[in-house]
């Protein structure tokens, strides 16, 4: 009896509970984003959110007592942490013309991007199935945008931008696997955007005031904090299973751009974004399909 329970597989519920609260975080740090927005430049809210990001990662790595912070291949970790600011600086200058809600339907598009970019740069066979699920997603993304119609903002094409460095860190992180610790990874995605948005800052700089000063504090210690949390859901639970909760983010948007800013997307909107998830989730599906055959194979 003893045995058998040794051998049970942990509970996958905790996973579940951090990446909820992770998404929840990151909805929290995108309204202080949009909040600043107003008065302060997306390079200058950047970079405080950098800077409590590196602080998060020199504790993490410290725990270790710093073994393992100088990578493998360096040049692919500057790499990432390159596309991860640029994810985060695109995101933000959106969030100044678009609605939460909007924004962050146009960001889940990712998954196209990422099935895209898997073929040239790690060699994966992608079906008809997985195309087909990549170009809902694009169809749900024109219709949240919707080009040509008289709500078009040229301002949704910032988080599309977005969600396209974003899968470009993926990418990377795939091709990184398990050469670095995470935390290592962690650690140099922020140093490496903390020294672009130390060059870049002085440029529009605006003095921020000390409330601005402090929900810049506050946004990335929600970011950070979402980061890590994240990272610990996906050693507890596999991806397939987390993907469905990680569009909670889409609601606790929606809700929070209804309470900061009285903004409430419109029924196309939703439709839009209701099709950008079925596609992602489908993405996940297939992802899930091709893990188990290979599995089979061996």
């Amino acid at each position: 009896m003893q045995h058998a329970l040794s051998n049970r597989p942990p509970p996958v519920w905790p996973g579940i509970v951090q990446a909820v609260a992770a998404v929840i975080l990151f909805s929290i740090s995108d309204t202080t984003s949009k909040y600043l927005r107003q008065t302060l430049p997306a390079g200058e809210i950047a970079w405080l959110r950098y800077l409590i990001f590196v602080i998060f990662g020199v504790i993490l790595v410290g725990r270790r007592r710093f073994t393992g912070v100088w990578p493998r291949r360096p040049w692919m970790q500057v790499f990432r942490g390159v596309t991860l600011l640029g994810s985060a600086i695109f995101f933000m200058v959106g969030l100044s013309h678009l609605q939460l809600a909007d924004a962050a339907a146009i960001s889940f598009v990712s998954p196209a991007f990422i099935t895209a970019l898997s073929v040239p740069f790690l060699g994966e066979q992608v079906g008809i199935r997985r195309w087909s699920a990549t170009i809902a997603g694009l169809i749900g993304v024109l219709i949240v945008i919707r080009p040509g119609g008289g709500t078009f903002q040229a301002a949704a094409l910032w988080p599309l931008a977005s969600a396209a460095c974003w899968a470009a860190a993926i990418i990377l992180t795939r091709k990184i696997g398990t050469a670095d610790r995470g935390e290592t990874t962690l650690l140099w995605s922020a140093a490496v955007g903390l020294v672009i948005l130390t060059f870049l800052a002085p440029v529009g700089f605006v003095p921020p005031s000390a409330s601005e000063v402090g929900l810049g504090v506050w946004l990335g210690i929600a970011a950070s904090t979402g980061q890590y949390l994240m990272i610990l859901a996906y050693r507890r639970a596999a991806a397939s299973l987390l993907a469905p909760f990680t569009y909670i983010q889409l609601l606790s948007s929606a809700a929070l751009g209804y309470l900061v800013f009285g903004s409430v997307p419109d029924a196309t909107a939703f439709l839009g974004a209701a099709i950008i998830i079925a596609s992602g989730l489908y993405t996940v599906h297939r992802e899930r399909v091709r893990a188990r055959q290979a599995r089979l194979s061996l």
